[in-house]
Protein backbone atom coordinates (compact mmCIF):
# COMPACT_ATOMS: atom_id res chain seq x y z
CA UNK A 1 0.00 0.00 0.00
CA UNK A 2 1.11 3.07 -1.01
CA UNK A 3 1.19 6.72 1.50
CA UNK A 4 0.70 9.66 -0.39
CA UNK A 5 1.18 12.92 0.70
CA UNK A 6 0.83 15.42 -1.81
CA UNK A 7 -1.20 16.40 -4.70
CA UNK A 8 1.59 15.65 -7.11
CA UNK A 9 1.82 11.86 -5.54
CA UNK A 10 -1.73 11.34 -5.89
CA UNK A 11 -1.63 12.40 -9.79
CA UNK A 12 1.44 10.07 -10.40
CA UNK A 13 -0.61 7.39 -8.29
CA UNK A 14 -3.80 7.71 -10.49
CA UNK A 15 -1.51 8.19 -13.59
CA UNK A 16 -0.18 4.23 -13.16
CA UNK A 17 -3.38 3.04 -11.51
CA UNK A 18 -4.38 -0.01 -14.44
CA UNK A 19 -8.08 -0.34 -13.98
CA UNK A 20 -11.15 0.77 -11.94
CA UNK A 21 -10.67 3.22 -8.99
CA UNK A 22 -12.61 3.08 -5.98
CA UNK A 23 -12.36 6.11 -3.45
CA UNK A 24 -13.40 6.70 -0.42
CA UNK A 25 -13.09 9.60 1.50
CA UNK A 26 -12.45 10.14 5.39
CA UNK A 27 -11.61 12.30 8.12
CA UNK A 28 -9.54 9.47 9.73
CA UNK A 29 -10.07 8.08 13.34
CA UNK A 30 -11.10 4.72 11.06
CA UNK A 31 -13.06 1.85 12.75
CA UNK A 32 -15.49 -0.68 11.75
CA UNK A 33 -17.71 1.01 9.40
CA UNK A 34 -14.73 2.78 7.30
CA UNK A 35 -13.26 -0.77 6.71
CA UNK A 36 -16.76 -1.73 5.28
CA UNK A 37 -16.10 0.64 3.18
CA UNK A 38 -12.67 0.45 1.61
CA UNK A 39 -13.79 -3.39 1.63
CA UNK A 40 -16.41 -2.93 -0.40
CA UNK A 41 -14.61 -0.73 -2.74
CA UNK A 42 -11.67 -3.74 -2.67
CA UNK A 43 -14.32 -5.82 -3.91
CA UNK A 44 -15.77 -3.95 -6.49
CA UNK A 45 -12.52 -2.04 -7.95
CA UNK A 46 -9.34 -2.70 -9.24
CA UNK A 47 -7.62 0.15 -6.95
CA UNK A 48 -8.69 1.87 -4.18
CA UNK A 49 -7.55 4.81 -2.39
CA UNK A 50 -8.35 6.47 0.86
CA UNK A 51 -8.31 9.67 1.89
CA UNK A 52 -8.07 10.71 4.76
CA UNK A 53 -8.41 14.78 5.83
CA UNK A 54 -10.36 16.55 8.68
CA UNK A 55 -11.73 19.04 6.10
CA UNK A 56 -11.73 22.21 7.71
CA UNK A 57 -14.28 23.98 5.85
CA UNK A 58 -17.41 21.96 7.13
CA UNK A 59 -17.00 22.45 10.91
CA UNK A 60 -18.64 25.90 12.08
CA UNK A 61 -17.20 27.35 14.79
CA UNK A 62 -17.14 26.20 18.39
CA UNK A 63 -17.10 22.91 16.63
CA UNK A 64 -14.67 19.91 17.26
CA UNK A 65 -12.02 21.09 14.21
CA UNK A 66 -9.44 20.92 16.88
CA UNK A 67 -9.97 18.16 19.52
CA UNK A 68 -11.35 15.79 16.63
CA UNK A 69 -9.90 12.73 17.03
CA UNK A 70 -6.07 11.51 14.68
CA UNK A 71 -4.21 8.60 14.51
CA UNK A 72 -2.52 8.43 11.48
CA UNK A 73 -0.62 5.14 12.01
CA UNK A 74 -4.10 3.28 13.57
CA UNK A 75 -5.34 4.75 10.09
CA UNK A 76 -2.59 2.98 8.21
CA UNK A 77 -2.92 -0.09 9.40
CA UNK A 78 -7.03 -0.73 9.32
CA UNK A 79 -6.30 0.63 5.38
CA UNK A 80 -3.65 -1.68 4.71
CA UNK A 81 -5.83 -4.96 6.65
CA UNK A 82 -8.68 -3.84 4.47
CA UNK A 83 -6.96 -3.80 1.17
CA UNK A 84 -6.16 -0.48 0.04
CA UNK A 85 -4.06 0.39 -2.63
CA UNK A 86 -3.38 4.02 -1.17
CA UNK A 87 -3.81 6.30 1.70
CA UNK A 88 -3.48 9.99 0.90
CA UNK A 89 -2.78 12.56 3.61
CA UNK A 90 -3.47 15.76 2.24
CA UNK A 91 -2.10 19.08 3.39
CA UNK A 92 -4.53 22.08 3.97
CA UNK A 93 -2.52 24.29 1.94
CA UNK A 94 -2.95 22.21 -1.25
CA UNK A 95 -6.44 21.28 -1.02
CA UNK A 96 -6.92 25.14 -0.35
CA UNK A 97 -6.45 27.86 -2.56
CA UNK A 98 -7.29 31.75 -0.97
CA UNK A 99 -10.57 33.54 -2.49
CA UNK A 100 -11.73 30.92 -4.40
CA UNK A 101 -15.38 29.99 -5.34
CA UNK A 102 -17.67 28.03 -3.21
CA UNK A 103 -19.27 24.65 -4.02
CA UNK A 104 -22.22 24.81 -3.15
CA UNK A 105 -24.25 22.23 -1.67
CA UNK A 106 -28.63 22.18 -3.19
CA UNK A 107 -30.43 24.48 -1.08
CA UNK A 108 -33.40 22.07 -1.34
CA UNK A 109 -31.63 19.73 0.21
CA UNK A 110 -29.04 21.27 2.86
CA UNK A 111 -31.78 23.82 4.27
CA UNK A 112 -33.40 21.05 6.51
CA UNK A 113 -32.30 18.79 9.57
CA UNK A 114 -28.63 18.91 9.50
CA UNK A 115 -28.00 21.98 7.33
CA UNK A 116 -30.44 24.28 9.53
CA UNK A 117 -28.66 23.21 12.30
CA UNK A 118 -25.21 23.51 11.15
CA UNK A 119 -25.40 26.22 8.36
CA UNK A 120 -22.99 25.88 5.55
CA UNK A 121 -21.72 22.44 7.02
CA UNK A 122 -22.93 21.25 3.77
CA UNK A 123 -20.99 23.14 1.55
CA UNK A 124 -18.27 22.65 3.06
CA UNK A 125 -18.13 19.00 2.35
CA UNK A 126 -19.61 19.61 -1.27
CA UNK A 127 -16.43 21.73 -2.00
CA UNK A 128 -13.99 19.08 -0.50
CA UNK A 129 -15.18 16.16 -2.25
CA UNK A 130 -15.47 17.81 -5.71
CA UNK A 131 -11.86 18.81 -5.30
CA UNK A 132 -10.98 15.23 -4.62
CA UNK A 133 -13.27 13.74 -7.05
CA UNK A 134 -11.38 15.80 -9.83
CA UNK A 135 -8.17 15.01 -8.71
CA UNK A 136 -8.59 11.30 -7.86
CA UNK A 137 -11.21 10.80 -10.82
CA UNK A 138 -12.24 7.63 -9.67
CA UNK A 139 -14.93 4.80 -11.13
CA UNK A 140 -16.70 4.98 -8.10
CA UNK A 141 -16.91 6.69 -4.48
CA UNK A 142 -18.47 4.79 -1.39
CA UNK A 143 -20.38 6.91 1.68
CA UNK A 144 -22.00 5.06 4.73
CA UNK A 145 -25.72 5.98 5.15
CA UNK A 146 -25.03 6.56 8.27
CA UNK A 147 -25.04 10.40 6.72
CA UNK A 148 -27.80 9.87 5.18
CA UNK A 149 -28.31 13.69 4.26
CA UNK A 150 -24.59 14.07 3.38
CA UNK A 151 -24.99 11.14 0.99
CA UNK A 152 -28.14 12.39 -0.41
CA UNK A 153 -26.47 15.66 -1.23
CA UNK A 154 -22.97 14.26 -2.75
CA UNK A 155 -25.43 12.46 -4.84
CA UNK A 156 -27.43 15.18 -6.17
CA UNK A 157 -24.15 17.15 -6.59
CA UNK A 158 -22.47 14.85 -8.83
CA UNK A 159 -25.70 14.50 -10.76
CA UNK A 160 -25.51 18.40 -11.00
CA UNK A 161 -22.17 18.45 -12.16
CA UNK A 162 -22.15 15.59 -15.03
CA UNK A 163 -19.58 13.87 -13.34
CA UNK A 164 -19.01 10.37 -14.65
CA UNK A 165 -19.21 8.59 -11.46
CA UNK A 166 -20.72 6.12 -9.30
CA UNK A 167 -21.74 7.06 -5.51
CA UNK A 168 -22.20 3.65 -3.64
CA UNK A 169 -24.38 3.87 -0.34
CA UNK A 170 -23.30 0.96 2.34
CA UNK A 171 -25.01 0.06 5.14
CA UNK A 172 -24.67 1.11 8.54
CA UNK A 173 -22.45 -0.78 10.91
CA UNK A 174 -22.91 -1.39 14.18
CA UNK A 175 -21.73 -2.90 17.17
CA UNK A 176 -22.84 -5.94 19.18
CA UNK A 177 -25.32 -3.28 21.32
CA UNK A 178 -27.12 -1.96 17.84
CA UNK A 179 -24.45 1.60 18.64
CA UNK A 180 -23.88 2.72 15.11
CA UNK A 181 -20.00 3.26 14.74
CA UNK A 182 -18.73 6.54 15.24
CA UNK A 183 -14.94 8.14 14.74
CA UNK A 184 -17.10 11.01 17.86
CA UNK A 185 -18.16 6.99 20.42
CA UNK A 186 -14.43 8.04 21.49
CA UNK A 187 -15.11 10.74 23.17
CA UNK A 188 -18.25 8.87 25.50
CA UNK A 189 -17.31 7.37 28.74
CA UNK A 190 -18.71 4.26 29.85
CA UNK A 191 -21.26 5.77 31.19
CA UNK A 192 -22.08 7.81 28.02
CA UNK A 193 -21.39 4.60 26.24
CA UNK A 194 -25.18 3.62 27.85
CA UNK A 195 -26.89 6.69 27.31
CA UNK A 196 -26.08 6.69 23.53
CA UNK A 197 -27.78 3.34 23.26
CA UNK A 198 -30.57 5.58 23.35
CA UNK A 199 -30.67 6.60 19.36
CA UNK A 200 -30.74 3.15 18.15
CA UNK A 201 -33.39 1.81 20.48
CA UNK A 202 -35.38 4.79 19.29
CA UNK A 203 -34.95 3.38 16.01
CA UNK A 204 -35.83 0.17 16.77
CA UNK A 205 -38.71 1.14 19.00
CA UNK A 206 -40.19 3.24 15.33
CA UNK A 207 -39.40 0.17 13.58
CA UNK A 208 -41.32 -2.09 15.56
CA UNK A 209 -44.47 0.39 15.43
CA UNK A 210 -44.08 0.46 11.88
CA UNK A 211 -43.99 -3.93 11.51
CA UNK A 212 -47.11 -3.56 13.77
CA UNK A 213 -48.98 -1.12 11.18
CA UNK A 214 -48.41 2.22 12.74
CA UNK A 215 -47.32 4.89 9.92
CA UNK A 216 -48.55 8.20 11.50
CA UNK A 217 -45.30 10.27 11.62
CA UNK A 218 -46.57 12.38 14.36
CA UNK A 219 -47.11 8.92 16.31
CA UNK A 220 -43.58 7.54 15.69
CA UNK A 221 -41.81 10.74 16.40
CA UNK A 222 -43.63 11.02 19.76
CA UNK A 223 -42.81 7.51 20.81
CA UNK A 224 -39.11 7.86 19.86
CA UNK A 225 -39.20 11.22 21.71
CA UNK A 226 -40.23 9.37 24.65
CA UNK A 227 -37.39 6.43 23.93
CA UNK A 228 -34.51 9.48 23.72
CA UNK A 229 -35.60 10.90 27.30
CA UNK A 230 -33.24 12.43 29.28
CA UNK A 231 -31.22 12.83 26.26
CA UNK A 232 -30.86 16.67 25.12
CA UNK A 233 -33.00 15.85 21.59
CA UNK A 234 -32.04 18.38 17.89
CA UNK A 235 -34.47 15.96 15.99
CA UNK A 236 -36.38 12.81 15.36
CA UNK A 237 -37.80 13.32 12.11
CA UNK A 238 -39.45 11.12 9.35
CA UNK A 239 -38.83 12.76 5.80
CA UNK A 240 -38.70 10.84 2.06
CA UNK A 241 -35.77 9.87 -0.07
CA UNK A 242 -36.07 13.63 -0.84
CA UNK A 243 -35.83 14.90 2.56
CA UNK A 244 -38.91 16.32 2.75
CA UNK A 245 -41.39 16.17 5.71
CA UNK A 246 -44.20 13.29 5.91
CA UNK A 247 -47.13 12.93 7.35
CA UNK A 248 -47.17 8.90 7.13
CA UNK A 249 -44.27 6.95 6.59
CA UNK A 250 -43.80 5.15 2.70
CA UNK A 251 -42.48 1.80 2.55
CA UNK A 252 -39.44 1.88 0.56
CA UNK A 253 -39.43 5.80 0.41
CA UNK A 254 -38.64 6.90 4.10
CA UNK A 255 -35.70 7.74 6.05
CA UNK A 256 -35.98 8.19 10.09
CA UNK A 257 -33.71 10.30 11.81
CA UNK A 258 -31.71 11.24 15.20
CA UNK A 259 -29.59 13.56 16.36
CA UNK A 260 -28.61 14.05 19.81
CA UNK A 261 -26.42 14.61 22.57
CA UNK A 262 -24.53 12.14 25.07
CA UNK A 263 -23.17 14.25 27.39
CA UNK A 264 -21.23 17.25 24.96
CA UNK A 265 -21.13 14.46 22.18
CA UNK A 266 -23.56 15.16 19.51
CA UNK A 267 -24.51 11.98 17.78
CA UNK A 268 -26.35 10.83 14.69
CA UNK A 269 -28.30 8.38 13.66
CA UNK A 270 -30.84 6.81 11.18
CA UNK A 271 -33.06 4.16 9.73
CA UNK A 272 -34.05 3.42 5.97
CA UNK A 273 -37.35 2.36 5.67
Amino acid sequence: MQILKSVSEVLEWRKNAKGSVGFVPTMGALHGGHASLIKKSVEQNDNTIVSIFVNPTQFLPGEDLSTYPRNEEADIKICSLSGASAVFFPKESEIYAKDEPLILAPKHLSSVLEGTLRPGHFDGVCRVLNKFFNLIRPDRAYFGKKDAQQLTIVQNMVKNFFLNLEIVPCEIVRGGDGLALSSRNTYLSDSELCYALKLSRALMKASNLIKAGELNSKVIKTAMQESLEPLKVDYAEIVNRDFEAIEKVILGNSIILVAAYVGKTRLIDNLWV
